[in-house]
């Protein structure tokens, strides 16, 4: 790598500052390492106690890995409680339209919006012990009770689907058995799915630690070379 290259990198993630305060890192072999944790923080800043990922740190970056003659790949981590809508299918979009080579996986969890972040990526894995929920879009503060607001919240939850439907090999219909579902969540509608469920259903390829999901995007890197 090129003096002017690495000063470039430093200049994108500040050394000491890049964990602390964007969730990112480049590896060796020019692999950057995205993390997707906490909540997805959209347009409202949350609590400072809150542990937040901040849509508007992450989408510059995906533009500068884009635009990067350095970087071979990118690999997402996520352990996310899900979010702001807006900002994860932002973030989702962004990363699914890299010409990079990607691969995510899911540790701890990836929530509600967290769904379309995962699968968006070349190829996906999950720890046996990682989770998933699929559950209907909800909102936060005043809802206008019209035809209109129901209208939206439709076509917002069929953006959901129709983006993790075109990402995944599960099918949009049992997508939206598994967000309507009553039966397993006591208060709420939804599905949670562990490890080995999520890869059944057909929502991430594969079960897998950072081991693997390593070695996936250096083979990905390898044939795209």
């Amino acid at each position: 790598m090129s003096e002017n290259s690495k000063e470039k990198q430093e200049d994108q993630l500040p050394d000491g500052e890049s964990v602390k305060e964007y969730g990112q890192l480049i590896l060796d072999h020019k692999i950057h390492l995205l993390s997707v944790i906490g909540e997805i923080e959209g347009h409202e800043c949350l609590s400072a106690n809150t542990k937040t990922t901040k849509y508007e740190h992450v989408l510059p970056q995906l533009a500068a890995i884009e635009d990067s003659k350095e970087t071979r790949g990118l690999l997402v981590l996520l352990n996310t409680v899900g979010g702001d809508v807006e900002a994860g299918l932002a973030i989702a979009e962004m990363i699914a339209s890299l010409s990079k080579p990607t691969v995510s996986l899911v540790l701890g969890g990836s929530h509600s919006i967290g769904v379309p972040i995962a699968v968006s990526t070349d190829y996906s894995f999950i720890v046996e012990t990682g989770t998933m929920v699929i559950h209907p879009v909800r909102m936060n503060g005043t809802v206008i009770g019209a035809p209109q607001t129901y209208d939206y919240f439709k076509q917002m939850q069929d953006r959901i689907l129709g983006f993790i439907a075109s990402h995944c090999d599960a099918k949009r219909e049992r997508l939206e058995e598994l967000m309507l579902d009553t039966g397993m969540l006591t208060k709420d509608l939804g599905t949670i799915l562990v490890g080995a469920q999520a890869v059944e259903e057909g929502i991430i390829r594969q079960v897998g630690g950072i081991s693997a999901a390593i070695a996936k995007l250096h083979e990905i890197i390898c044939k795209s070379e």
